[in-house]
């Protein structure tokens, strides 16, 4: 996810008033003709002329004959319409009142259909007011930005015009409730609106450091038979849920015994954080067991890569000498920490790597990018697409490789998401790696974060991805080549000491058999 800036000056008055375009010739009012608001282009003068028409071709009461042409030229001539008085002349038809009404009538919506704002009062139907601006900036932000451009199949304009009447936005309160009852017509569940502090935890999250109790959660997908609540995708290694022994596939109940069933992912996450000291309460169903567990929030660091070099013994000159690198998340330090990885263990004179992707829930979309640069000497990383198809192809020359040919292998779970699911893809499609595990978690949508003019911001699903082999895993996940025993260790120091076990099942899995 991109954490990106923008903002928007809401136009006024998003609409336009066509009224008392004609009145009774035999009015004094007669000769005060309606205001228009002129455009540069030339149509639009013609149409003020004819708007004005009456006075030229109007059979008077007064006189009882038609206007003389020496009359006509004279008002030609002011109204500076000599290229388009001929056609005008032919126009304007003075026989019958009734033509003169069918002509006016013709202005109207020709000036309709050029978008002409017409109005006999210089004031707008309504004064915007501040927290009315607010919502047009969050407003257009969606109409610019969403993935889906019928808006989850309603008319957007028309739902900004109602929302102005009918929804209070008199604080600044009604207001954020306001832009949360707008995004909820969506049902996008990752598109939603952040309070000011809210997206300043955010991005703390994606910096590196996140005070709670280290847990990453999602929504139940076609693999979880679950009923009801949340399923966690990951737990930060060392952080308090996992001592505490919660694991990938756990579903949470209820939080300090308020259910999950119906609470949405970034609730939840809401009440998962809170100050250092401070305790929350959870229900987890592990398995067939229903745990109750009193976990202290801390501050959880997101150091986001570990590794280690792991000597295989063997006879002869081949002894297998493997470069284990886990990577638990894509903040801002990744692509540089998997780069310093790599040459670390290079020094060592190692001859194949295994990349862990288990458990990492993903992050910053760049930096998933970045690190899939790091592995391929060149080829297609992901297509962003919208509702029309392809929009933009993320891809790379090789100019940032750093260990393109060395043997690899990735072990994905389904706790594997979103950024990590966009790197798993890359890899395997291009044939880089093999990859090793179950499917992952499928998350096949991209959100960026703006940030609104008061500090506070919008998450927004601004595109789909597919994998270089077009394959959309939303929903699905990637399907690795093949599967892990369950018994197959999730850390480094385990993963060494499995691999110098000739019986245990690292060896069983032939990692490198290319």
């Amino acid at each position: 996810m991109e954490v990106l800036a923008s903002s928007a000056t809401a136009s006024s008055c998003p609409h336009f008033v066509i009224s008392n375009l004609y009145k009774n010739p035999t009015s004094a009012s007669m000769a005060a003709s309606p205001q228009v608001l002129q455009r540069k282009h030339a149509p639009v003068r013609i149409v003020e002329a004819r708007a004005k028409a009456p006075l030229m071709c109007l059979k008077t009461t007064y006189l009882k004959r038609p206007i003389n042409y020496v009359r006509y030229s004279k008002l030609k001539k002011k109204l500076r319409l000599k290229k388009y008085a001929g056609s005008l002349h032919k126009v304007i038809s003075c026989s019958e009142k009734i033509g003169r009404h069918a002509f006016v009538r013709f202005v109207v919506g020709l000036m309709v259909v050029m978008s002409v704002s017409v109005s006999v009062s210089e004031s707008p139907s309504w004064a915007l007011t501040e927290e009315n601006l607010l919502f047009l900036e969050a407003w257009r932000m969606i109409d610019r930005a969403y993935v889906d451009k019928s808006f989850n199949g309603q008319s957007w304009f028309r739902y900004r015009e109602n929302a102005l009447r009918n929804e209070p936005m008199n604080t600044r309160e009604e207001t954020y409730m306001a832009i949360k009852k707008m995004l909820a017509t969506l049902e996008d569940p990752f598109t939603r609106f952040l309070e000011p502090e809210k997206l300043k935890s955010l991005r703390s999250g994606t910096q590196g450091a996140l005070t709670g109790i280290g847990l990453s959660i999602g929504y139940p997908t076609k693999f979880d038979r679950s009923p009801a609540g949340l399923v966690v995708i990951s737990a930060s290694p060392g952080g308090p849920a996992n001592r505490a022994g919660i694991l990938s596939g756990d579903v949470i109940l209820a939080i300090d015994d308020t259910s999950t069933e119906t609470m949405g992912i970034y609730d939840a996450a809401e009440r998962l954080q809170g100050s250092e000291g401070s305790s929350v309460k959870l229900t987890v169903r592990s398995g067939p067991e229903i745990k109750h567990l009193d976990l202290m929030r801390e501050k959880v660091s997101l150091n986001p890569v570990t590794s280690r070099l792991c000597a295989v013994p063997a006879s002869g000159k081949d002894s297998l000498r493997i470069g284990y690198i886990k990577l638990t998340s894509f903040n801002q330090n990744a692509s540089g920490a998997v780069k310093e990885a790599i040459n670390t263990l290079r020094s060592n004179n190692v001859n194949a790597f295994v990349l862990d992707l288990r458990d990492n829930s993903g992050g910053l979309f760049p930096e998933g990018i970045e690190i899939a640069k790091i592995w391929l000497d060149k080829g297609v990383i992901v297509y962003i697409c919208d509702s029309r198809g392809v929009r933009d192809i993320y891809d790379t020359d090789g100019s940032k490789a750093v260990a393109p040919s060395e043997p690899l292998a990735v072990l994905v779970n389904k706790g594997t998401a979103s950024a990590s699911e966009i790197l798993a893809g890359a890899l395997k499609d291009n044939k880089r790696a093999v990859l090793f595990g179950e499917p992952t978690f499928g998350k096949g949508k991209i959100q960026s974060v703006f940030e609104l003019s008061d500090g506070s911001g919008l998450v927004v699903t601004v595109a789909r991805y597919e994998t270089p082999a077009h394959t959309d895993i939303d929903k699905v996940g990637v399907v690795p080549d093949h599967p892990l025993p369950t018994s197959f260790p999730k850390d480094e120091e385990a993963f060494c000491n499995c691999l110098q076990d000739p019986a245990s099942a690292c060896n069983k899995v032939e990692l490198f058999a290319r």
